[in-house]
């Protein structure tokens, strides 16, 4: 028997003084820590790039940490 998970992908601009705060950093040790992979870049326009998978509910939990 085979089990599956459905895993869900996330594209993500986040807009503000999150440059140079470690915001980049800090989204990266809680990815690891709740098990989502992805990356996370500086934009040349201030903004922070992110693209998350996950499964629903952990993909769930990133987005409320990151308010």
């Amino acid at each position: 028997m085979v089990f599956g998970f459905l895993m869900t992908h996330f594209n993500i601009k986040i807009f503000g003084e999150v440059q140079g705060v470690f915001f980049r950093h800090s989204a990266r040790l809680k990815a690891r820590e709740i098990g989502i992979t992805g990356f996370v870049k500086n934009e040349p326009d201030g903004a922070v790039y992110m693209e998350a998978e996950g499964d629903e509910k952990t993909l769930g939990q990133f987005l409320e940490w990151r308010k």
